[in-house]
């Protein structure tokens, strides 16, 4: 794009911006930032897109800024936003698509955070395949131990009246102290954490919180990094292999990540031609133990999860699970990047139980799977019959919840909420959170076609498979029917037998798709189902 006579008409256009001939000749970097006022997660980003450039800039390159879009998932959640979440993914995969095509970048530096922007980034990583490299702005703080899910579950307890308006004010006021990505290890960090089990982040990047020092350093050589990705011709395919998605569930057992990551990691291994699917999650987390109980599983944050050592601590106690050969950013493999990586607290990183944080379910309910975060659901939850309470949307569920119609026994199941369905699969942190706030979530479960937050905990299951919308069971479900749950077999039954399941067949009309316009009716006609990773 940039030599030779027939080039003198860009070299014009990028002298109109200020760059000299010398800048010119060097490789060209795209700075892929995320940044916006919109997203508590993204607001500090253009400190960090500073510094990367200044990275960029002393190890011979000319760095160039472009933005993308990004959606907060808290402002959007409960109401109708939130389908625009996950189909936001893929918008963005192809909003950098397009720039970087049209422009002929050397090399790339992803600068995300929050939720669908992570694995959105990497799924444009692996479709481009230019040497590249992740730096994320964060994890917020916890000043007092609570974080944006204390908030969630504070509302059910105001509505229960355990708590006051007044106390949920100071809640409200605490929760969220300053800019990064909510403090759990919600689908946000979990993403961010798994960048780093890739290999496509430097060691830090999931845990560094966003407001120390550190973390614009690790910018400043995530920018330096690159130039030497590129001067190696060191690429995404040689570092997203089989094996390494392979290292990142391992890591996303340990860590208890989010139910979204396992929808996530899927539709970036599908960038790579790599096939995925729900079997390995059981096979890895079978094996795996849960090293860590980070919020919502547990007490501790990210940034307790930092001072004890970070990921390459969990990746260094792992020993033998992990492929130790695979190449990394940092010109390392991990084996070698873990070899000087130590827990420095025994109380946050430990053997908490002796199989991974997620579990895959199946049986008529699900034939193609669905999930649920394992290390966060109560051991009295683990294998639950209850009745069934169905309901058509979240919002109809939340005002069951809320005005006391949901009772000890109750699985409350919310459908037409899938991919296609929805469309857009909403998260459902409201919900979840009404239950745990009220007092239900050790004689409550909930399941859904559509999703979770990272922040659920209790005995949610979602991304149930096929969504009510395919004519998948849950679509023939009735209020009164007895739901078996069986975490630690993998099993969700419908007690209904198989001749009650054709007469409804029969007889139940599976509801047609509302009407829907712009983006959001492309979605839905082309969205895969959750098995597949919900992808275009």
């Amino acid at each position: 794009m940039k030599s030779g006579v027939e080039n003198a008409p860009k070299r014009s256009l990028l002298k109109a911006m200020g760059f000299t001939d010398a800048q010119i000749e060097r490789p060209l970097v795209g700075i892929v930032n995320s940044y916006n006022e919109v997203i508590p997660g993204h607001i500090h980003l253009p400190s960090i897109a500073r510094a990367v450039k200044d990275g960029v800039l002393a190890n011979g390159g000319t760095p160039m800024e472009f933005n993308t879009i990004g959606v907060c998932d808290g402002l959007a959640m409960g109401h109708e936003g939130m389908k625009y979440s996950l189909c936001s993914r893929e918008i963005i995969a192809d909003s950098v698509e397009c720039i970087v095509k049209a422009h002929c970048f050397d090399a790339l530096v992803f600068i995300p955070n929050c939720d669908k922007i992570v694995p959105a980034m990497l799924m444009a990583a692996a479709r481009l395949d230019l040497p590249s490299i992740f730096i994320s702005g964060g994890p917020m703080l916890s000043i007092d131990g609570t974080d944006l899910n204390t908030v969630f579950e504070a509302i059910g307890s105001v509505k229960s009246g355990k708590l006051s308006e007044t106390d949920l004010h100071r809640i409200e006021e605490n929760a969220c102290p300053g800019c990064g990505s909510c403090s759990g290890m919600f689908t946000a960090n979990s993403m961010n954490c798994l960048s780093e089990a890739l290999g496509m982040a430097l060691p830090g990047n999931g845990t560094v919180p966003a407001v120390y020092a550190h973390r614009q350093r690790l910018a400043k050589e995530a920018g330096e990094r690159v130039m030497e990705l590129f001067r190696t011709d060191m690429r995404p395919s040689a570092i997203m292999t089989e094996r390494a998605f392979q290292n990142a569930l391992t890591v996303d057992m340990a860590l208890g990540c989010s139910t979204n990551s396992v929808l996530h990691l899927m539709a970036v291994a599908r960038e790579r031609g790599i096939a995925l699917d729900l079997n390995i999650v059981n096979e890895i987390s079978g094996k795996t133990p849960t090293l860590c109980s980070l919020a919502p599983a547990g007490k501790h944050h990210m940034q307790d999860l930092y001072f004890a050592g970070g990921v390459q601590a969990v990746m260094r106690e792992l020993g033998g699970h992990l492929q130790r050969e695979e190449k990394t950013v940092t010109g390392r493999t991990v084996g070698e990047n873990i070899q000087e990586a130590h827990i420095k607290n025994q109380e946050v990183i430990k053997t908490y139980a002796s199989t991974g944080g997620l579990a895959v379910l199946s049986g008529n309910l699900a034939p193609d799977g669905a999930v649920v975060k394992r290390s966060a659901v109560k051991k009295e939850m683990l294998d639950f019959t209850g009745t069934a309470r169905v309901f058509d949307s979240e919002e109809a569920a939340v005002a069951a919840i809320y005005g006391g119609q949901i009772q000890k026994g109750n699985v409350v199941v919310i459908r037409y909420e899938g991919p296609s369905g929805g469309p857009g699969m909403r998260e459902m942190l409201q919900p979840t959170s009404a239950i745990v706030g009220m007092g239900l979530d050790a004689d409550v479960a909930l399941i859904t076609d559509g999703r979770f937050s990272g922040a659920t905990r209790g005995a949610a299951i979602g991304h149930i498979s096929p969504e009510a919308a395919a004519g998948g069971l849950i679509a023939y479900v009735l209020d009164g029917d007895k739901i078996h749950i069986d975490i630690e077999h993998h099993a969700i039954t419908l007690l209904v037998s198989d001749e009650e399941v054709r007469k409804r067949k029969e007889t139940v009309i599976v509801r047609p798709q509302q009407p829907l316009s712009g983006y959001l009716k492309r979605y839905a006609a082309a969205v895969s189902s959750a098995d597949k990773g919900a992808v275009l």
